[in-house]
């Protein structure tokens, strides 16, 4: 486990982004693949070559569909009865267990990503142990923009360097975040977590993750060191 700057100020406050931190995305990506009629493999690979390119993910759906246009696919996936959807299967195995053990360390916790109205109710639905559930389609502005962070900082109740913003993409979750003077930890999964890079960003993570399942000690051990 790596460990970037000390950060002497106490977390009070978590928020975790959701697809590739919370939520396995590949059975879901792989039903887009199915709907767009293009193998698994394929749709995977370009989709990281996107990635590795710095280009947004959507334009993955634009090389086998010129023109494709995500908000209108959706609905039609809806009304042919194939919604974009996750279950607790697609829950990561350690996600309901951190959120819980933070909770019982007396955080404040909450689920702050890029996710559509549907997701938002799926989340509410699963019932994880959070205290909030934010999306950018429920608070009207998303990442990597600085209002979507001010709105994390508001809902957690606390200063912003009490704030520990938990997520995979350097570009979408840590920069920004780290803009706003919230202390970041990475977790190293998914395509973003694996294919992005950024030195100057990832140094000043607060904590490196592979897993969620050490985090609630790594919390625990920050803040009896920062009082």
């Amino acid at each position: 486990m790596e460990h970037g700057r000390h950060n002497r100020r106490v977390i009070a406050s978590l928020f975790f982004d959701v697809g590739e931190t919370i939520v396995d995305e590949s059975r879901e990506y792989g039903t887009w693949a199915d709907w767009l009629g293009v193998p698994r493999h394929t749709f995977s690979a370009v989709f990281g070559a996107v990635i590795a390119r710095g280009l947004d993910y959507r334009e993955t759906f634009q090389v086998f569909r010129p023109g494709f246009d995500l908000t209108e696919e959706r609905e039609r996936r809806t009304a042919a009865g194939q919604p974009e959807s996750f279950t607790e299967e697609d829950l990561y195995p350690d996600a309901r267990p951190c959120l819980a053990a933070l909770r019982d360390l007396g955080l404040r916790v909450g689920l702050a990503g890029n996710q559509t109205a549907r997701a938002e109710t799926i989340l509410r639905a699963l019932d994880v142990p959070v205290d909030v559930i934010g999306t950018s389609d429920g608070w009207g502005v998303e990442k990597p923009t600085a209002a979507f962070f001010d709105q994390v900082i508001t809902e957690a109740g606390c200063p912003a360097d009490q704030v520990l913003y938990v997520g995979d993409r350097l570009d979408n979750d840590i920069r920004p975040a780290q803009q706003a003077g919230i202390p970041t930890a990475l977790i190293r999964r998914g395509p973003w977590g694996h294919i992005l890079g950024d030195k100057a960003v990832s140094d000043r993570c607060l904590f490196h993750l592979d897993s969620l399942t050490d985090l609630p000690d790594l919390v625990r051990a920050h803040n009896e060191s920062a009082r």
